[in-house]
């Protein structure tokens, strides 16, 4: 197994109210040379979780620290012309997200919650991960 000392949250960049899918995303990442889908999960509009790279293969989602980490995606992120940052978590994705990095923080108890934007000169996620920071 991995050793995994970051947990990175990444919003797909789509417009708010629009559903893409796992298989959206990796089309997507094939298209930019990826061998599929960068993200360890996805989290869907409706709060559902899917799966996308097995934690134990090495994501493609931050580069320099992707051999050491888990990507989680939430579709949106953008406002409604696409382009402009903003959070667009639905109430379902927002609670998903938290059941997702508390069940995370129990399996790799010595993680630390990040979003892509510590790392890289982006918006992503569209929001402050700190509201997560109460997760032990």
């Amino acid at each position: 197994m991995r050793r995994i000392n970051r947990i990175i949250i990444h919003c797909s960049a789509t417009a708010e109210g629009k559903d893409y899918t796992v298989a959206n995303i990796t089309a997507w990442h094939k298209q930019r040379g990826f061998k599929t889908i960068g993200y360890h999960f996805v989290i869907y509009r409706d709060g559902s979780v899917h799966k996308g790279r097995a934690i134990e293969e090495v994501g493609a989602h931050c580069t320099g620290y992707n051999a050491s980490s888990i990507g989680i995606c939430y579709i949106g992120g953008c406002a409604s012309d696409g382009k402009k940052p903003k959070d667009t978590r639905t109430q379902e994705q927002r609670t998903a997200l938290r059941t997702l990095l508390t069940q995370l923080k129990k399996q790799f108890p010595q993680a630390t919650i990040h979003g892509h934007r510590e790392f890289a000169a982006k918006a992503c996620p569209s929001f402050d991960v700190a509201e997560y920071n109460d997760i032990k």
